[in-house]
């Protein structure tokens, strides 16, 4: 049985990750501060489970937290472009000095796999399609400089101390677990809750930017299969399905599941976003015969059900 370490086990992908550790019959210890996480996300684990509520941010936490590990799966962060406009400060603590933090239990106990969460978000406002990982980075965010620094920390701790580290740059991962509800909220639950709520998505911009959307279950399996390839070490890598679509796009698709019309409206674009988005996957696929397990619509329609399903369950719960 191998031993995982899940760095933010409580948020979107992190618990995600988590469930499907477990489920291959291995164990989990997770790691988090709960500042985004949410336990419900960790309800119905089931296994040889660890929880512990602490900050990556504090090495002393985060050496207790990975002792005795095989595998650490590095997803703490505090994400949002829009929220490290607004506060970069916290953006470098938590997405820098946290990384290194955990950089150093890894190469403390010797790990087997150190694999961590980076952003498409490094590459900026490139015209350039698809992004591939020789393409110059141009972070634009503060979120996107302290990824970009985060990967690069990993990509030296392999070199000057051989640390088998792995970082993956996320492309607009969607899925179950994903909160509609937070101000920083990703894009697909936000509408998928607007539409469920018969209410007027928000666009920003005019809907015509593009985004390489990866469901959540591609990421679980890109992690995991990192965990068993050696020549993924010392590689920053894209993480994704290698498509797009656009915003109106996604809201036309929306429309066709849930049965109803958007009306969306449409605001100024956001300070530090990107036009367009799509990754080159063939570095994964040569490195670790990666493929996507579910693509775009498919995993669209698995989305749309989890949050229908949450909806009945609060209006069973409600009436009771």
């Amino acid at each position: 049985m191998a031993k995982y370490l899940v760095t933010g086990g409580a948020g979107f992908i992190g618990s995600n990750l988590t469930h499907k550790i477990l489920a291959n019959g291995d164990s989990a210890r997770v790691l988090d501060n709960l500042s985004t996480g949410r336990l419900e996300n960790l309800e119905d684990a089931k296994g040889d489970f660890e929880f512990i509520n602490g900050d990556i941010c504090d090495l002393s936490t985060v050496m207790q937290a990975a002792e005795g590990v095989d595998y650490i799966l590095h997803q703490a962060a505090l994400p949002s472009v829009q929220r490290s406009v607004e506060n970069p400060l916290a953006s470098n603590e938590n997405n820098v000095n946290g990384t290194l933090n955990v950089l150093m239990a890894a190469r403390e106990y010797n790990v087997k796999r150190y694999v961590m969460a980076s952003s498409s978000s490094v590459y900026g406002n490139t015209p350039t399609l698809p992004k591939v990982e020789s393409m110059p980075t141009m972070p634009l965010s503060p979120y996107a400089v302290s990824k970009l620094a985060a990967e690069r920390y990993a990509m030296s701790f392999h070199t000057v101390y051989g640390v088998p580290t792995v970082a993956f740059r996320y492309f607009n991962v969607f899925g179950p677990r994903q909160d509609p509800n937070s101000h920083y909220a990703a894009v697909i639950p936000l509408f998928i809750n607007a539409l469920l709520n018969h209410e007027s998505p928000i666009v920003h911009g005019d809907g015509e930017q593009s985004r390489d959307f990866t469901f959540i279950d591609n990421v679980v399996y890109g992690n995991l299969l990192a965990c068993e390839s050696d020549a993924a070490s010392g590689n920053a890598m894209n993480l994704a399905c290698g498509d797009r679509i656009t915003l109106n796009e996604l809201l036309e698709k929306l429309e066709n599941i849930i049965g109803v019309k958007a009306n969306a409206k449409y605001v100024d674009n956001r300070k530090g976003d990107v036009k367009h988005s799509q990754a080159g996957i063939e570095l994964a696929r040569k490195l670790m015969k990666f493929e996507p397990q579910v693509l775009f619509d498919e995993g669209l329609q698995k989305t749309v059900e989890y949050y229908q399903s949450l909806m009945h369950s609060a209006k069973v719960e409600a009436v009771a």
